[in-house]
């Protein structure tokens, strides 16, 4: 069988790091998408192909329409194809970003990415957008103080990308969403501690979260899961879906 090539947007370290890894060892070759940390991006390249498996690096802002378009014009140049997006990429609870920063990359620059991706996209390939329970629940439940603009941009986000369902649809291409409780040992689990600790132990008092590993594993098995577009992998977070 062919080996399916799978870009994922942020995968320097993290949930794209481990998802770019568990993928490479399922058998497809995995470009590791970073924005400004090339070494830390090569590096994870490099065990991937120690360990028996095929991955790439490959810089981009996915925010920056040129940068994307050329990311995109780079995989297709090197490999033909695309066979799956993984849309891991996400911010806007660092210190010096700007107030829409979090906009423009959890919503506008997912939408751009899958725009210019869908025409080498093959027919049976997927599209998986990572998020997490605090934005795509926002609608209906509590965020955390300090995370409102991610989740607002996130969920946003998520809403643009069902818009275009019926563009998927046509096109034979599948859409799965992720969506995580906190994920234990994440920047944003980080970040959130440092601005809003209360949060986070509020999390943690409904059970354990889970870990990037486990999370890095569903976001691998939505790339191959027999399920309708659209459909939504919940990990953790049990009290979310009690009413769900």
């Amino acid at each position: 069988m062919e080996r399916r090539i799978v870009l994922i947007t942020g995968a320097s370290r993290g949930i794209g790091a481990d998802t770019a890894r568990e993928l490479a060892a399922r058998g497809d070759h995995v470009i590791v998408n970073y924005r400004e940390k090339r070494k830390r991006a090569e590096i994870v390249a490099e065990e991937i192909i120690a360990a028996g498996g095929s991955a790439s690096a490959a810089g981009a802002d996915i925010a920056d329409p040129d940068s994307a378009r050329a990311l995109i014009d780079t995989v297709v140049s090197e490999f033909g194809r695309l066979n799956v997006l993984v849309l891991n990429a996400s911010g806007g609870l660092e210190l010096d970003a700007a107030p829409d920063y979090a906009m423009r990359l959890n919503r506008d620059a997912q939408a751009r990415l899958v725009t210019l991706a869908l025409p080498h996209l093959r027919s049976g390939g997927r599209i998986v957008f990572v998020t997490s329970h605090q934005a795509h629940f926002s609608p209906t439940r509590p965020v955390p103080a300090g995370y409102e603009p991610i989740a607002a941009s996130k969920r946003a986000g998520e809403d643009a990308l069902r818009e275009m369902s019926a563009e998927f649809d046509r096109r034979g291409i599948g859409f799965v969403v992720v969506s995580g409780d906190m994920i234990d040992g994440t920047i944003i689990v980080r970040l959130l501690e440092r601005r809003n600790p209360d949060a986070v132990t509020t999390r943690r008092e409904q059970g354990a979260l889970p870990t990037v590993e486990e999370f890095a594993a569903a976001v691998a098995d939505a790339t191959t899961i027999d399920a309708d577009s659209g459909h939504t992998i919940y990990v953790g977070g049990a009290d979310f879906l009690v009413d769900h």
